[in-house]
């Protein structure tokens, strides 16, 4: 399910990132959509990596510290927020050119 909502958030952060062409530049859409590719990229070959070991591609749980794969995933997309909403909205952000 992590894999599905990073994937979800990507497609939305593009799809965004197309539509909205006067506010690319101001709200660093392209970065957004960057970081969100990359974690959708790391997931999906910690999936392939996990089903070449013999284990399934999607699952619903983790056995992890959090239970349920659908609140991982949505977890995860917590620091990719944190760090755009910071160089986005922030004068420390400012300085970053992108």
């Amino acid at each position: 399910m992590w894999l599905s909502v990073s994937l979800i958030a990507a497609l939305a952060a593009t799809a965004l990132f197309y539509s909205l062409k006067e506010q690319r530049k101001k709200y660093k859409l392209g970065f957004l959509s960057l970081m969100l590719w990359g974690v959708a990229i790391m997931v999906f070959v910690d999936h392939s990596i996990s089903y070449l070991e013999g284990g399934q591609f999607m699952e619903a749980t983790t056995d992890g510290l959090i239970g349920n794969s659908l609140l991982l995933g949505v977890l995860m997309l917590v620091p990719v927020f944190l760090i755009w909403a910071i160089a986005t909205f922030t004068p420390l952000g400012k300085k970053i050119v992108i």
